[in-house]
């Protein structure tokens, strides 16, 4: 909206004409979220408390999660907000791929703010029935892999890293695998946001390397250079994720240990779903186990827990996903959630990587 007024306006001021260039947006978006969050957030989290939106604690999680029960949580609203206002402001409305990774965006918010309600409403952490979540989640993203297929000139292939030019042409498998590709990411960080700040930090760094995959891929030049599929406008997906990076920044100053506020699935659900919609826009889906290698494990974790339990009745971890597994070794929260980031960061410069090693 912004952009599209001030940059009609470059002719008698000149100045604007900076608006032409992404990397300007994008820098501008992100600082216009922070700001957003960072102004919004104190009042969110006092009306919040005032509603008595207060967070249900699972009855056979860790005992140290117990002190936290009544923390106002469905926070990830205010995520949400200032990423999408920042990016209708700063972004080209007439782009497809930005509606595309708005719509996504905002549907898996619909569904984890839906989650969140049932949860408050009964007074439990069961929320929906997975299968009602899953059949929403899917069809949102199946609507979205639907609409990219159709697009004119919508490249269907699925490309390999590391290798100059490998691909495989889905094409309508596209659909499905896209679909699988957003809900796995979407559920993913759901599983990771179990700890104050946990699954923001992954969130922010993600988003960091996508941004980067978002500009190169819809470059022309950058694109040949470095070996990777062309696709025209998708660079405007950058600015999204710039605003991403900075919207988390601004709500981590209020989860940060302690938590002033919790996430929810109203932030955690559309914040997964958005990484994997602009891994799938950038065709880097395949890079996401390296850049999202913690949202991987935790839901491995989880995987192998549920398999192992119904096989042979034993447990592999003390509890999963496995970052509560750690907590019932002993390790104190601060210390899991900043190895964490740690290895998140080492998985973006991996993933960043990839770029030139093809």
């Amino acid at each position: 909206m912004l952009y599209s007024l001030l940059f009609s306006l470059r002719d008698s001021y000149g100045v604007l004409n900076v608006f032409r260039y992404i990397t300007f947006r994008a820098v501008v978006a992100a600082l216009a979220a922070l700001l957003l969050s960072m102004l919004i957030g104190p009042w969110l989290i006092r009306r919040l408390t005032e509603l008595q939106v207060g967070q249900q604690i699972r009855p056979d999680g860790p005992q140290s999660h117990l002190s936290k029960a009544g923390t106002p949580t469905m926070g990830g609203t205010l995520i949400l907000f200032s990423l999408v206002l920042a990016t209708l402001l700063f972004a080209d409305l007439a782009n497809p791929y930005v509606w595309v990774v708005l719509t996504v965006t905002l549907g898996f918010g619909a569904v984890g703010f839906a989650d969140d309600y049932t949860k408050l409403a009964l007074g439990n952490s069961a929320g929906l029935p997975g299968r009602t979540r899953l059949a929403w989640e899917f069809a949102i993203a199946g609507g979205a892999a639907c609409f990219l297929f159709w697009l004119p000139d919508f490249d269907s292939r699925l490309y390999f890293p590391f290798f100059k030019g490998a691909s495989i042409d889905l094409g309508v498998g596209f659909i499905p695998f896209a679909a699988l590709a957003v809900v796995g990411t979407a559920n993913a960080v759901n599983l990771t946001d179990g700890l104050d700040g946990l699954a923001i930090g992954p969130v922010m760094t993600t988003a960091v390397t996508y941004g980067v995959f978002a500009y190169a891929a819809g470059n022309l030049r950058y694109a040949e250079y470095l070996h990777i599929p062309y696709i025209g406008g998708v660079g405007e997906v950058s600015i999204f994720a710039a605003a991403l990076v900075c919207a988390g920044l601004g709500f981590l100053w209020f989860n940060a240990y302690p938590a002033a506020v919790f996430m929810g699935d109203v932030g955690a659900l559309p914040l997964g779903a958005a990484l994997g919609i602009v891994a799938v826009l950038t065709k880097h889906e395949i890079v996401f186990v390296i850049a999202g290698g913690v949202f991987i494990v935790e839901m491995v974790s989880v995987i192998l827990q549920v398999g192992s339990y119904k096989l042979r009745r034993k447990r592999i971890f003390r509890m999963a996903p496995i970052h509560h597994h750690f907590e019932l070794q002993g390790w104190p929260e601060p210390k899991i959630i900043v190895r964490f980031w740690i290895v998140s960061i080492i998985c973006a410069l991996v993933a960043l990587s990839t770029l030139k090693l093809r």
